[in-house]
């Protein structure tokens, strides 16, 4: 009986043996063990999500479609660009019930407006540069990071993530482009409106004489291209305040208040040649490109003006953000 049994216990001790033995292999949670072979872990990586592999990048955030398709769809957009594309036809309209324009004083613009479709895009350019388009411009631009703020959005953005410096720049980018669209569509509608009210002729002068029509086609370029110039320095306080405060109405309206009390400061003759440090002085410059000669000195000390507040106002405002504590 004794004999009979000893190899029932051998038996039990390799069975437990066996129990004790370490499992070989990966283990429940699926995290390879030591013993795991190399190439299955490899073969699991292999099998991960597409994006997990290609990992994160700060190109792909905060698209500038994404952005501009964001901006365009606000109300306050629509409602900019309604204003630009229909003023024109406004003006057309007053004329014709009107009738002519007499000259009072000193010749201006208005006194030659309906002499044909370019003198009407002058003087509506001319009529808009000192508040219509400095509103537009401060609009774009000041309402882009301040609404985001207001909205308790922008911290949602950076937490996406994305990075302070890109999402400034995105925005930047698009609310310029904005803007320069709405500074460019008033006289381009205006010389479609002006065209069906006045007709096509050569400019006339408030001062005298003509410019041919082809010359000054190419001198409109030089007048947009410098309106744009100077609505930079607007551009860029609004900018800078809508990265300071969360009311887009304060951007809006400081950047707006800049340029009124600098056209105040502008008519104080007893500032002498402090005036021509005032951001709006040159702003009309433009019209020395109506000359039979073009005078590009006042355009030159303008843009000047212009370029350098804007550059300094906008390294403020990316300073700022930098340093900002996002909260909203």
């Amino acid at each position: 009986m004794t004999t009979s049994k000893e190899p029932k216990a051998d038996e039990t001790t390799a069975e437990g043996a066996n129990d004790t033995a370490p499992a070989e292999g990966p283990k429940a949670d699926g995290k390879p063990t030591a013993a795991e072979p190399a190439t299955d872990a490899a073969q699991r990586e292999d099998t991960a999500p597409e994006s997990d592999r290609s990992g994160y990048s700060v190109r792909r955030t905060l698209p500038l479609r994404v952005e501009a398709i964001r901006q365009f769809r606000r109300r306050r957009t629509l409602i900019a660009f309604g204003i630009l594309l229909v003023l024109p036809w406004v003006l057309v309209g007053a004329f014709k019930i009107g009738g002519s324009p007499t000259g009072n004083g000193a010749p201006s613009l208005v006194d030659v407006a309906t002499a044909g479709a370019l003198n009407f895009a002058l003087f509506a350019l001319f009529v808009s540069t000192g508040f219509l388009l400095v509103v537009a411009v401060a609009l774009f631009c000041g309402d882009t990071v301040a609404s985001e703020a207001g909205w308790s959005s922008l911290r949602y953005l950076l937490a996406a993530p994305v990075p302070r410096a890109r999402l400034l720049r995105q925005k930047l980018i698009v609310a310029l482009s904005y803007a320069v669209v709405a500074v460019v569509s008033l006289p381009l509608m205006s010389l479609i409106a002006g065209t069906v009210g006045f007709g096509w002729a050569d400019v006339r002068l408030p001062t005298g004489g003509t410019v041919p029509a082809s010359t000054t086609l190419g001198r409109m370029g030089i007048v947009i291209a410098y309106s744009l110039i100077a609505q930079l320095v607007v551009a860029a306080l609004a900018f800078l305040l809508s990265v300071v405060t969360d009311s887009p109405l304060g951007a809006v309206g400081g950047a707006v208040g800049l340029v009124i009390v600098s056209n105040i400061l502008d008519a104080v003759t007893a500032l002498g040649s402090w005036r021509d440090f005032l951001p709006t002085h040159w702003m009309y410059s433009w019209m020395d490109a109506l000359q039979p000669q073009i005078q590009w000195t006042g355009m030159a000390k303008g843009a000047a003006i212009s370029i350098t507040y804007a550059a300094v106002l906008f390294a403020l405002a990316f300073r700022r953000f930098h340093t900002r504590d996002i909260v909203s």
